[in-house]
């Protein structure tokens, strides 16, 4: 996982946005620092809405008369969107980073003021598909443009970079949660969706302020292309051009294979999320759905852990080691809610436990529930530690040139995966989960585990960036 020399700068160098003077070994060059900051504020911002409606898409949907099987649909509209523009989206961002991403920032707005509006279930549907486009091109920019970042900075920022990323949207939705929660209840269920597209314009006006970063190089990465291009007139011809197609990618990189995998695992986690842990949470936890939204909560702000740590280890020992030990972290937490639901109850009343008393475990309804606390926090510290790391291992796969094209791959395999997962985790439940508490934890966990394994078994593909 070590970066090539092509990817790693020398502070004396110039800057991909503009130049600098020669500053000490380690530090960020402020042309590549400036635009990473408003990068993560506008990040914050958007999640702040973001973390306000995630509670409440099961609620707005029978606020309207839709049915579990209808609300499933509305949930899997963003993904399917995602899947189908995940190339155009990538492709299209590979030529500019900012206009990708302000045309998808502005349809997130506009969708979300759909959404808000809807009555119908085409309507809102329709409205979470234009979500979905808009995400698909906004995200296929940031990547890019946090890869171009990435790649113009020294080499031991790349991981803890990624890693303050991941932590500002854990903190925008953690608190955008509360918030969201409050002004619900004051204005209604239609009203958390239109804080999304007041967040997604003030994001809108920050990325105006961004710099472009496609097309701006270096003058070392000029001279080594120059060096290296020794005829570059049939590269068309040869198929060179075509370097970040994703057949290719999976036919000739184990290393691109083993992050599709991967990612599609993880997809597994973050669908238990959405559609089965607040269940759980209501059932077994005192105060019910209240609770279920603290959980989540709290689940974000385990964020704050996980992403610094994993981008200190992907620094230090390497992005495949950070991301495949983060996920089975967190894959072994969910495949081992079902044991803490049942076995620990089951020892609920023995003398140990009734002489000693938990206040924590009490106040959570005993060891049961707060077993399932703690190993669902535990599952978002490893999955926000395994981001980073993934993101990281990818960008130093990519093709200079064709990065977000090639970083859109592992994203739109655990796009088509988000699409199925609910459906699975669901029939799960339903066929077993009045027996086995939890038991659709334990098939996310066990997919999370496996994506984890082949990370660690397939062999790594040699770095080829050029």
């Amino acid at each position: 996982d070590n970066i090539s020399s092509s990817t790693v700068r020398s502070t004396t160098q110039t800057d991909a946005i503009g130049k600098f003077e020669p500053t000490e070994t380690f530090s960020i060059p402020p042309s590549t620092l400036r635009p990473f900051l408003l990068l993560l504020l506008s990040q914050f911002i958007l999640f702040l809405g973001v973390g306000a409606v995630i509670p409440i898409i099961p609620i707005y949907s029978q606020s309207i008369g839709l049915s579990s099987t209808s609300n499933g649909i509305v949930i899997s509209a963003p993904a399917v969107a995602l899947l189908i523009t995940s190339r155009l989206s990538a492709e299209y961002a590979d030529r500019a980073r900012k206009p990708a991403m302000l045309l998808g920032m502005s349809a997130i707005g506009l969708s979300d003021v759909g959404t808000a509006m809807a009555s119908s279930l085409p309507a809102l549907v329709a409205a979470r598909l234009g979500l979905g486009l808009g995400r698909g091109f906004a995200e296929a920019g940031e990547r890019g443009m946090l890869t171009d970042l990435a790649n113009r900075a020294p080499g031991d920022w790349r991981g803890r970079g990624l890693a303050l990323q991941q932590a500002c949207v854990a903190v925008g939705i953690a608190c955008g949660a509360p918030l969201g929660g409050a002004v619900v209840d004051r204005f209604g269920v239609r009203s958390g969706f239109l804080c999304v597209s007041a967040a997604a314009g003030v994001c809108l006006g920050l990325y105006a302020l961004l710099p472009e970063t496609v097309g701006r190089r270096s003058d070392a990465d000029e001279h080594e292309d120059k060096d290296q291009s020794i005829d570059t007139t049939n590269d068309d011809a040869n198929g060179v051009d075509d370097k970040a197609d994703w057949i290719r990618l999976l036919t000739t990189s184990s290393t691109w294979r083993a992050l599709a995998v991967c990612q599609c695992g993880s997809s597994f986690g973050y669908a238990c999320k959405i559609a089965i842990i607040p269940i759980l949470a209501a059932n077994y936890l005192p105060g019910g759905i209240t609770s279920s939204g603290f959980l989540l909560s709290a689940a974000g702000l385990a964020g704050l852990i996980g992403a610094p740590l994993g981008g200190y280890v992907t620094d230090q020992l390497g992005s495949r080691f950070a991301a495949s030990s983060a996920g089975l972290l967190s894959g072994i937490s969910l495949v081992l809610i079902p044991f803490g639901l049942t076995l620990l109850d089951n020892i609920k009343s023995t003398p140990l436990l009734d002489t000693v008393q938990f206040t924590v475990l009490n106040d959570l309804g005993g060891p049961g529930p707060a077993s399932f606390v703690v190993l669902v926090l535990l599952w978002s510290i490893g999955a926000s530690a395994q981001g980073p790391a993934l993101i990281a291992l990818a960008q130093q796969q990519a093709p200079v040139g064709r990065e977000a094209t090639a970083l859109g791959l592992p994203r739109a395999a655990g796009d088509a995966t988000y699409i199925i997962a609910p459906l699975i985790l669901g029939y799960a439940s339903d066929v077993a989960g009045s027996s086995i508490p939890g038991v659709a934890c334990a098939v996310a966990g066990s997919a999370m585990c496996l994506g984890s394994l082949v990370l660690i078994f397939f062999p790594s593909s040699p770095i080829a960036r050029q």
